[in-house]
């Protein structure tokens, strides 16, 4: 019995040391660890970091780190970066450089924000939330070496899944169809009452909810408004057929809801809804307690039909469209103040709440910057110039939007009568900086203003 026990510790000891330490005795073995590669945290909201990290690997080797999706059309976007591990064996997004792929230097969501279609995709696409009450589903990899998605199809050593949501758990979403408003009412958890923002997106159309769906899971009630191109509102679709009276009834019902502050509502707007909130904003009667502009004019870029407000077809002011050598249209020139009829101006001295006015500097849709301008030099004749706040972005595009989504310099614009592809602009790591700073500060601005 007793040669029995020696053999079994002579070969334990074959595998493993005991060595004396600080407290006592330890085993050391000579297991190795398998690859992992950690995300925390795994759930949360697109305005939100995540900190990945690699861990178990060859000291000071080659790596890359790859993120794939799909959109809700079933489209593959892609991104990678190619690190270097540690003396440790690991590599963290948050703290280490990327020195190759899809962006450079340390950026803790360069994974998410530089996302582009996969090679051989559809041209002209534009990654958007359609369904809130889904997540975008990000599966996130480690591969061996610098490669390419394509070298290493196939060949990962580990893996981990994350989930980018709109909306916090408890957020509610409920569809609002009352005196012919259309549009999307989001509320935070709890019973209230809430701060509130309007949200008027461009013309693109339709019913764009995902910012809303944000602002609500920040704890401001929000009514994301669709005013041209909704099959449920009056045809045809080319044009706006609603005018001011509407635009007042959906900031109406904001207010008279039960569950918002009625003296604590603001509007936000991007692209053509940076005209529409400026000129709600200066109707009587309205007084909302913020407003905030993202790339967009000061006047209506389309011919009034009435004094309402409503439109033309869009396609009116074709005269002042520009291409470029493949054939992509740019917007930038409509929006000119110089080319905006004087009748088509809002008149911003009317104005008299706290306004933030946000320009990318690479925008190719809107004359931003410009439009800044004449808005500024407007409240400064008007004696509100204290108003007035611009935050402005070298290399940031048209399209600036919530943190860590991929910014598209061009997208498919219209398929019918015929395929148009649109200029926004951006550089993906200025826009992605432009993003996070801007959405912080609009945070911040609508903090002060509508809680205080």
């Amino acid at each position: 019995m007793l040669k029995f026990v020696t053999n079994v510790l002579l070969l334990i000891l074959c595998d493993c040391s005991l060595f004396s330490a600080a407290g006592g005795l330890r085993w050391r073995s000579s297991y190795t660890p398998a690859p992992s590669i950690t995300a925390a945290p795994v759930r949360t909201l697109v305005d939100e970091q995540i900190n990945i990290k690699a861990h178990f690997l060859p000291r000071h080797s080659p790596v890359t780190v790859c993120a794939q999706m799909h959109s809700e059309d079933g489209d593959l976007w892609e991104a990678f970066a190619h690190y270097n591990t540690d003396a440790d064996g690991t590599v963290s997004l948050t703290s280490d450089q990327s020195v190759g792929g899809s962006y450079l230097g340390c950026e803790p969501m360069g994974l998410f924000w530089s996302l582009q279609p996969a090679p051989g995709g559809r041209e002209g696409l534009r990654l958007r939330k359609k369904n809130v009450e889904i997540p975008f589903v990000v599966h996130v990899s480690l591969i061996e070496g610098h490669v390419s998605p394509r070298e290493a199809e196939g060949a990962e050593l580990a893996a981990v899944t994350t989930e980018r949501w709109y909306v916090a758990p408890g957020v509610r979403r409920t569809p609002v169809r009352h005196g012919g408003i259309i549009g999307t009412l989001f509320l935070p958890p709890g019973p209230g009452p809430f701060p509130a923002m309007l949200d008027l997106w461009g013309m693109g159309g339709g019913l764009v909810e995902y910012r809303a769906a944000l602002f609500a899971s920040r704890g401001y009630a929000s009514l994301s408004l669709a005013y041209i191109g909704h099959k449920e509102l009056p045809a045809p679709h080319n044009r706006m057929n609603v005018g001011d009276s509407y635009f007042k009834r959906a900031f109406q019902l904001l207010q008279d809801h039960p569950q918002v502050c009625a003296g604590k509502v603001g509007i936000i707007g991007l692209s053509f809804g940076v005209y529409l909130a400026l000129r709600t904003a200066a109707q009587p009667g309205i007084n909302p307690s913020c407003v905030v502009c993202v790339n967009g004019p000061a006047g209506s870029t389309v011919k009034l039909s009435d004094t309402e407000g409503r439109t033309e077809a869009f396609e009116s002011e074709l005269k002042y469209w520009s291409f470029d050598n493949k054939g992509y249209v740019s917007f930038k020139d409509v929006s000119l103040p110089a080319n905006l009829s004087p009748e088509n101006m809002v008149k911003v001295e009317n104005i008299d709440c706290p306004l933030m006015f946000i320009v990318g500097e690479d925008d190719l849709s809107s004359a931003s910057k410009e439009n800044a301008d004449l808005i500024e030099e407007t409240l400064k004749a008007a004696g509100k110039s204290h108003l007035f706040t611009c935050l402005s972005y070298p290399g940031a595009g048209h399209l600036i939007e919530p943190p860590y989504m991929p910014n598209s310099r061009a997208s498919l614009w219209s398929a019918k009568p015929k395929k148009l592809i649109t200029l926004w602009g951006g550089h993906p790591a200025p826009h992605a900086a432009a993003q996070e700073d801007s959405w912080r500060k609009i945070l911040h601005f609508m903090e002060f203003n509508l809680r205080q």
